[in-house]
């Protein structure tokens, strides 16, 4: 009975449940229709959408990384505070996952519960079914994703737990057999996922779980286990669906997203690549981003979270987290802000170190991912950029009003409805050329470089179309040159750099340091890196990232009382605090 009433405790901008109280409800009375399976996959999207676990998406995957600094009102969060520090402890509020664990539960129990209801009732398919169960397996692997990468070794189940006397203390399962376990479960289900949902349901595409969103999901898990064919596999199956996509909206003259592209745009800006066309008009860019975090529902996206896009919609789910974190109407910038690595970097006009110098070009994310006037961050706070280049010796930006925000009751209501995108196609082409630099050889004789040479194209191609696609001429003059990553190490190289400009404040950051840590076997790119990082000092980092173990994070010393199987990352002590006794 209880389980039940955590799995309804959470509602959604226009998926709400209406749900009696903990004490009349009983699991055998509830799972009698499709529209109750409905309702609680409805709950795990807006859980995922939650303000807990919105903001440790960010947190884990973005702000132990050089991204990001300190930023206005600090003080107000001292865990936060202590995150950029680097002086994370087990008693650290972001180290807690029970967000997570509660969505794992949900998808649990539709899939232990979806099957009896499909034999009561007549209307629910066994097709109905076999989405539905597919669709809750890939975002209980997706939750599982975001754990490994953070903690590494997690309890894994897939077990319901609707019983309080369930046993729930399960000691962690290491990391490579939780990947292995998360692969093997979608690839059991890919086949049975939607693969598009009808046009009446335009923001189901991107905001539900899609063959597309389990096979991008696939690609990346495959690239953590260094599995890189099948990476390139999956990669190429997006890739391929999107074209598909592209190319029936071109031919049916959409008025929105990238069917406005020219067949000819698309081939020399973004090497035939279907991605949306961040030039507006004659000089004029910023549509990307726009398309893609503003509107959302762009035809580059894979899956993303929605939210509410009314201003007075204060019951609404809107984007807190980034309201909060990045910056909003009342504040000139959130809690953190683009770091002195990023903003020093933007006003250099040469010898940069993130973006890439072009004489008198100028890459649009310079000003789609930082307002460096205010030295804030833009992407997911303002509701629109416009990049003046008709003259390109003297580019500039405008911003839009950014998102809103109000106290109610004393009570932070942020009007934020940017879309948090959790994989879009450029995204899936970078992961598509990591994995390819990671079959070519080392070493730099005549044979090494014949069968090198044709990998070194493919990925070139690939960073080089997410690439030209911000740069602010109307006519390319110069983009990368292909002769500057003639070896596996300078096109490695590239595609990191190319993910960090592409993906800013995107929550990925880390998790590409961690994931180049893991394959490398030891923390050099991580470590240099973290040393970047404003407010902390370098020579503890140098020593501290010594130790693969502390790239992951500790585990939270509440968890550490209740599972006595838990044994504490060591980079972080024992886990044990004074102030309680161990459970027997």
């Amino acid at each position: 009975m209880c389980a039940l009433a955590a799995l309804c405790g959470l509602t959604s901008c226009s998926d709400f449940l209406e749900i009696k109280s903990q004490s009349e409800i009983v699991l055998e009375d509830f799972w009698n229709e499709k529209a109750d399976v409905d309702n609680i996959v409805a709950g795990c999207y807006s859980a995922l959408q939650g303000d807990g676990v919105m903001r440790r998406m960010m947190v884990w995957g973005e702000f132990r990384s050089e991204n990001v600094m300190a930023g206005q009102n600090i003080n107000d969060d001292a865990n936060l505070e202590n995150v950029l520090k680097e002086n994370i402890t087990a008693i650290n509020a972001y180290t807690t996952w029970d967000g997570f664990y509660n969505i794992i539960n949900r998808c649990n129990t539709v899939i232990k519960y979806a099957p009896q209801v499909a034999e009561r009732d007549p209307g629910y398919t066994e097709s109905e079914l076999k989405a539905t169960i597919a669709e809750v397996s890939a975002i209980r692997d997706l939750c599982y994703f975001y754990l490994i990468r953070t903690f590494r070794d997690v309890p894994y189940s897939t077990v319901a737990f609707t019983d309080d006397d369930q046993t729930m203390d399960l000691p962690a399962t290491p990391f490579n057999a939780v990947l292995d376990s998360l692969i093997l479960d979608l690839e059991s289900v890919k086949g049975d996922a939607i693969q598009r949902y009808p046009e009446t349901k335009p923001l189901y595409q991107t905001g539900r779980i899609t063959q597309d969103a389990i096979h991008a999901l696939l690609c990346e898990l495959y690239l953590w286990r260094q599995d890189y064919d099948n990476c390139i596999k999956y990669a190429d199956m997006v890739i391929d669906s999107k074209k598909k996509l592209y190319e029936e909206k071109r031919n049916q003259n959409s008025s929105s997203g990238y069917g406005q592209s020219s067949q000819s745009t698309l081939n020399s800006r973004m090497n035939g690549y279907p991605l949306v066309n961040s030039l507006m008009s004659s000089g004029y860019f910023g549509n990307t981003y726009t398309e893609v975090f503003v509107q959302g529902n762009s035809q580059e996206t894979v899956f993303e979270l929605l939210f509410d896009k009314s201003s007075a919609g204060n019951t609404m789910l809107g984007n807190s987290a980034a309201g909060a974190f990045y910056g909003n109407a009342s504040v000139l910038k959130g809690l953190v802000g683009p770091s002195t690595a990023v903003t020093e970097d933007i006003a250099k006009t040469s010898s940069r170190t993130i973006f890439a110098d072009r004489n008198k070009m100028v890459d649009a994310r310079l000003y789609e991912n930082v307002n460096s006037s205010a030295e804030a961050i833009c992407k997911f706070v303002h509701q629109g950029v416009l990049i003046n280049a008709t003259q390109s010796t003297n580019v500039s930006a405008s911003y839009s009003t950014k998102y809103g925000h109000a106290k109610i009751s004393n009570v932070d209501h942020y009007y934020n409805s940017s879309s948090w995108v959790i994989y879009r196609l450029s995204d899936i082409m970078l992961l598509k050329a990591e994995a390819i630099c990671q079959k070519m050889r080392d070493g730099s004789d005549d044979e090494i470089n014949a069968y090198n040479q044709p990998l070194l194209e493919q990925a070139f191609s690939l960073v080089n179309a997410v690439n030209k696609r911000s740069v602010c001429e109307t006519t390319l003059v110069d983009t990368l040159v292909a002769g500057d990553y003639l070896t596996k190490a300078q096109m490695e190289e590239l595609v990191l750099q190319e993910r960090q400009r592409e993906l800013m404040f995107e929550g990925k950051r880390w998790y590409d340091l961690v994931r180049r840590s893991m394959r490398d076997g030891n923390t050099q790119v991580l470590s240099s890196a973290a040393q970047k990082r404003d407010g902390v000092n370098g020579q503890f980092i140098q020593n501290f990232f010594q130790k693969m173990d502390a790239i992951f994070w500790p585990y939270n010393n509440d968890e550490m009382k209740v599972n006595r199987n838990l044994v504490q990352n060591p980079s972080f002590g024992s886990g044990e605090n004074s102030s309680y006794e161990k459970t027997k």
